[in-house]
Protein backbone atom coordinates (compact mmCIF):
# COMPACT_ATOMS: atom_id res chain seq x y z
CA UNK A 1 0.00 0.00 0.00
CA UNK A 2 1.32 3.25 -1.20
CA UNK A 3 1.97 5.22 2.60
CA UNK A 4 0.41 8.62 3.20
CA UNK A 5 2.19 11.83 2.39
CA UNK A 6 -1.00 13.35 4.33
CA UNK A 7 -3.33 12.36 6.81
CA UNK A 8 -5.81 14.29 8.12
CA UNK A 9 -8.02 12.57 11.53
CA UNK A 10 -11.01 14.30 13.09
CA UNK A 11 -9.92 17.72 11.77
CA UNK A 12 -12.31 20.65 12.62
CA UNK A 13 -11.95 24.33 11.94
CA UNK A 14 -14.47 26.76 13.95
CA UNK A 15 -14.24 30.66 13.20
CA UNK A 16 -15.65 33.07 15.68
CA UNK A 17 -17.86 36.01 13.90
CA UNK A 18 -17.90 38.31 16.56
CA UNK A 19 -20.50 35.53 19.12
CA UNK A 20 -21.66 33.39 16.15
CA UNK A 21 -19.17 30.27 15.63
CA UNK A 22 -18.73 28.96 12.19
CA UNK A 23 -17.78 25.40 11.69
CA UNK A 24 -16.07 25.79 8.36
CA UNK A 25 -14.73 21.68 8.83
CA UNK A 26 -16.44 19.18 10.35
CA UNK A 27 -14.76 15.72 11.27
CA UNK A 28 -12.47 15.76 8.47
CA UNK A 29 -10.63 12.14 8.22
CA UNK A 30 -8.67 11.78 4.89
CA UNK A 31 -5.56 10.13 4.02
CA UNK A 32 -3.50 10.99 0.72
CA UNK A 33 -0.92 8.89 -0.51
CA UNK A 34 2.25 9.53 -2.58
CA UNK A 35 1.84 9.74 -6.19
CA UNK A 36 -2.52 10.30 -5.91
CA UNK A 37 -3.69 13.45 -8.06
CA UNK A 38 -6.56 14.05 -5.86
CA UNK A 39 -9.54 17.06 -7.18
CA UNK A 40 -11.35 18.66 -4.37
CA UNK A 41 -14.73 19.82 -5.08
CA UNK A 42 -17.70 21.99 -3.57
CA UNK A 43 -19.94 25.35 -3.83
CA UNK A 44 -19.01 28.19 -2.31
CA UNK A 45 -18.56 28.03 1.29
CA UNK A 46 -18.10 24.31 1.40
CA UNK A 47 -14.55 24.20 3.22
CA UNK A 48 -12.80 23.59 0.48
CA UNK A 49 -10.27 26.55 0.88
CA UNK A 50 -9.97 25.92 4.38
CA UNK A 51 -9.34 22.40 4.45
CA UNK A 52 -6.19 23.35 1.33
CA UNK A 53 -4.85 26.22 3.84
CA UNK A 54 -4.76 23.38 6.49
CA UNK A 55 -2.91 21.47 4.08
CA UNK A 56 -0.54 24.03 3.30
CA UNK A 57 0.26 24.55 6.50
CA UNK A 58 -0.80 28.17 6.45
CA UNK A 59 -3.62 28.13 8.44
CA UNK A 60 -4.14 25.76 11.71
CA UNK A 61 -6.97 23.35 12.68
CA UNK A 62 -9.12 23.99 16.24
CA UNK A 63 -9.30 20.25 16.46
CA UNK A 64 -7.97 16.85 15.00
CA UNK A 65 -4.18 16.18 13.47
CA UNK A 66 -2.71 16.61 10.96
CA UNK A 67 0.13 14.72 9.83
CA UNK A 68 2.06 15.62 7.19
CA UNK A 69 4.80 13.14 5.59
CA UNK A 70 4.69 11.86 9.00
CA UNK A 71 5.61 15.09 10.79
CA UNK A 72 2.93 16.03 13.29
CA UNK A 73 2.19 19.90 12.40
CA UNK A 74 -0.20 21.10 15.02
CA UNK A 75 3.10 20.72 17.41
CA UNK A 76 5.06 23.14 15.23
CA UNK A 77 6.70 26.41 16.08
CA UNK A 78 5.91 29.15 13.08
CA UNK A 79 9.54 28.53 11.48
CA UNK A 80 9.38 25.02 11.47
CA UNK A 81 5.95 24.96 9.62
CA UNK A 82 7.47 27.52 7.13
CA UNK A 83 10.52 25.60 7.19
CA UNK A 84 8.41 22.34 6.15
CA UNK A 85 6.18 23.80 4.14
CA UNK A 86 9.25 25.50 1.33
CA UNK A 87 10.13 21.73 1.44
CA UNK A 88 8.16 19.63 0.87
CA UNK A 89 4.70 21.90 -0.73
CA UNK A 90 4.77 23.57 -4.13
CA UNK A 91 1.84 26.15 -4.37
CA UNK A 92 -0.30 27.15 -7.65
CA UNK A 93 -2.73 29.33 -7.49
CA UNK A 94 -5.85 30.80 -9.80
CA UNK A 95 -4.04 34.02 -10.21
CA UNK A 96 -0.14 33.27 -11.16
CA UNK A 97 1.25 35.13 -7.63
CA UNK A 98 4.23 36.15 -10.45
CA UNK A 99 5.93 39.30 -9.44
CA UNK A 100 5.52 41.92 -12.62
CA UNK A 101 8.94 43.35 -12.68
CA UNK A 102 10.63 40.04 -12.36
CA UNK A 103 11.77 37.86 -15.30
CA UNK A 104 10.05 34.43 -15.58
CA UNK A 105 13.58 32.78 -14.73
CA UNK A 106 13.42 35.16 -12.07
CA UNK A 107 10.24 34.27 -10.83
CA UNK A 108 10.95 30.53 -11.04
CA UNK A 109 14.19 30.77 -8.80
CA UNK A 110 12.23 32.81 -6.05
CA UNK A 111 12.22 29.72 -3.65
CA UNK A 112 15.57 28.97 -4.01
CA UNK A 113 16.94 32.75 -3.22
CA UNK A 114 16.73 32.07 0.63
CA UNK A 115 18.07 28.68 0.23
CA UNK A 116 21.92 28.53 0.78
CA UNK A 117 22.14 27.84 -2.87
CA UNK A 118 24.76 29.16 -5.06
CA UNK A 119 23.55 32.18 -7.62
CA UNK A 120 24.49 29.22 -10.88
CA UNK A 121 22.97 26.36 -9.46
CA UNK A 122 19.91 28.29 -8.85
CA UNK A 123 19.85 29.63 -11.97
CA UNK A 124 20.18 25.94 -13.29
CA UNK A 125 17.52 24.99 -11.42
CA UNK A 126 14.79 27.60 -12.95
CA UNK A 127 15.93 26.94 -16.27
CA UNK A 128 15.36 23.36 -15.84
CA UNK A 129 11.74 24.01 -14.04
CA UNK A 130 10.96 26.16 -17.52
CA UNK A 131 12.26 23.55 -19.67
CA UNK A 132 9.45 21.24 -17.81
CA UNK A 133 6.48 23.89 -18.57
CA UNK A 134 7.83 24.21 -21.91
CA UNK A 135 8.89 28.20 -21.65
CA UNK A 136 12.30 27.63 -22.04
CA UNK A 137 12.31 30.23 -24.62
CA UNK A 138 10.29 32.73 -22.65
CA UNK A 139 12.41 32.96 -19.64
CA UNK A 140 13.70 36.52 -20.05
CA UNK A 141 10.00 37.47 -20.56
CA UNK A 142 8.15 39.48 -17.85
CA UNK A 143 4.63 38.26 -16.84
CA UNK A 144 2.68 41.04 -19.06
CA UNK A 145 4.46 39.64 -21.82
CA UNK A 146 3.38 35.94 -21.50
CA UNK A 147 -0.36 34.62 -21.71
CA UNK A 148 -3.02 33.85 -19.04
CA UNK A 149 -1.60 29.95 -19.88
CA UNK A 150 2.17 31.16 -20.32
CA UNK A 151 2.03 33.25 -16.78
CA UNK A 152 0.39 29.50 -15.30
CA UNK A 153 3.64 27.57 -16.90
CA UNK A 154 5.50 30.10 -15.21
CA UNK A 155 3.80 29.62 -11.74
CA UNK A 156 4.05 25.86 -11.87
CA UNK A 157 7.92 25.75 -12.47
CA UNK A 158 8.27 27.87 -9.52
CA UNK A 159 6.09 25.48 -7.82
CA UNK A 160 8.29 22.47 -8.68
CA UNK A 161 11.34 24.03 -9.12
CA UNK A 162 12.31 22.97 -5.05
CA UNK A 163 11.49 19.11 -5.94
CA UNK A 164 8.67 18.80 -3.49
CA UNK A 165 7.10 16.03 -2.91
CA UNK A 166 3.50 17.64 -2.51
CA UNK A 167 1.98 20.13 -5.24
CA UNK A 168 -1.47 21.97 -3.90
CA UNK A 169 -3.40 24.07 -6.23
CA UNK A 170 -6.59 26.01 -5.67
CA UNK A 171 -8.49 26.59 -8.66
CA UNK A 172 -5.37 26.30 -11.05
CA UNK A 173 -7.41 26.89 -14.59
CA UNK A 174 -9.53 29.35 -12.82
CA UNK A 175 -8.74 32.62 -15.32
CA UNK A 176 -7.78 30.30 -18.45
CA UNK A 177 -9.96 29.40 -21.84
CA UNK A 178 -10.74 25.32 -21.97
CA UNK A 179 -7.98 24.75 -24.52
CA UNK A 180 -5.44 26.40 -22.20
CA UNK A 181 -6.86 24.99 -18.89
CA UNK A 182 -5.91 21.27 -20.69
CA UNK A 183 -2.53 22.08 -21.51
CA UNK A 184 -2.15 23.04 -17.93
CA UNK A 185 -4.12 19.36 -17.20
CA UNK A 186 -1.53 17.98 -19.38
CA UNK A 187 1.65 19.18 -16.95
CA UNK A 188 -0.09 18.45 -14.01
CA UNK A 189 -0.62 14.85 -15.06
CA UNK A 190 2.76 14.35 -16.59
CA UNK A 191 4.06 15.78 -13.24
CA UNK A 192 1.83 12.70 -11.33
CA UNK A 193 2.96 10.40 -13.85
CA UNK A 194 6.46 11.55 -12.56
CA UNK A 195 5.98 10.57 -9.09
CA UNK A 196 4.51 14.24 -7.39
CA UNK A 197 1.31 13.89 -5.21
CA UNK A 198 -0.83 16.59 -6.39
CA UNK A 199 -4.20 17.95 -4.33
CA UNK A 200 -6.20 20.60 -6.60
CA UNK A 201 -9.30 22.48 -5.72
CA UNK A 202 -11.34 23.44 -8.73
CA UNK A 203 -15.18 23.66 -9.04
CA UNK A 204 -15.39 22.51 -12.69
CA UNK A 205 -16.20 19.09 -13.65
CA UNK A 206 -14.31 18.69 -16.41
CA UNK A 207 -11.13 19.62 -14.73
CA UNK A 208 -11.83 17.07 -11.88
CA UNK A 209 -11.89 14.76 -14.87
CA UNK A 210 -8.30 14.73 -15.28
CA UNK A 211 -7.46 13.63 -11.61
CA UNK A 212 -7.44 9.75 -10.09
CA UNK A 213 -9.80 10.42 -7.28
CA UNK A 214 -11.80 13.17 -6.36
CA UNK A 215 -13.58 14.26 -2.78
CA UNK A 216 -16.58 16.27 -2.64
CA UNK A 217 -16.85 18.77 -0.04
CA UNK A 218 -20.73 20.31 1.46
CA UNK A 219 -21.06 22.22 4.89
CA UNK A 220 -17.55 21.17 6.04
CA UNK A 221 -17.93 17.40 5.80
CA UNK A 222 -16.90 15.23 3.03
CA UNK A 223 -20.07 13.49 1.08
CA UNK A 224 -18.19 12.04 -1.22
CA UNK A 225 -14.74 10.40 -2.04
CA UNK A 226 -14.08 8.12 -5.16
CA UNK A 227 -11.87 7.21 -7.33
CA UNK A 228 -11.99 8.36 -11.29
CA UNK A 229 -10.43 7.11 -14.00
CA UNK A 230 -8.89 10.23 -15.73
CA UNK A 231 -10.37 11.51 -19.29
Amino acid sequence: MTPSVIKLKNIGKTYSNGKVQVEALREINLEIGQGEFVAIMGSSGSGKSTLMNILGCLDTQSRGNYMLDGTEIIELETDKKAEIRSAKIGFIFQSFNLLPRTTALENVELPLVYSNISRSKRRKSASTALSLVGLSQRADHLPNQLSGGQQQRVAIARAVVNDPRIILADEPTGNLDTATSYEIMKIFRNLNDQGKTIVMITHEEDIASHSKRIINLKDGEIIEDRPNIPA
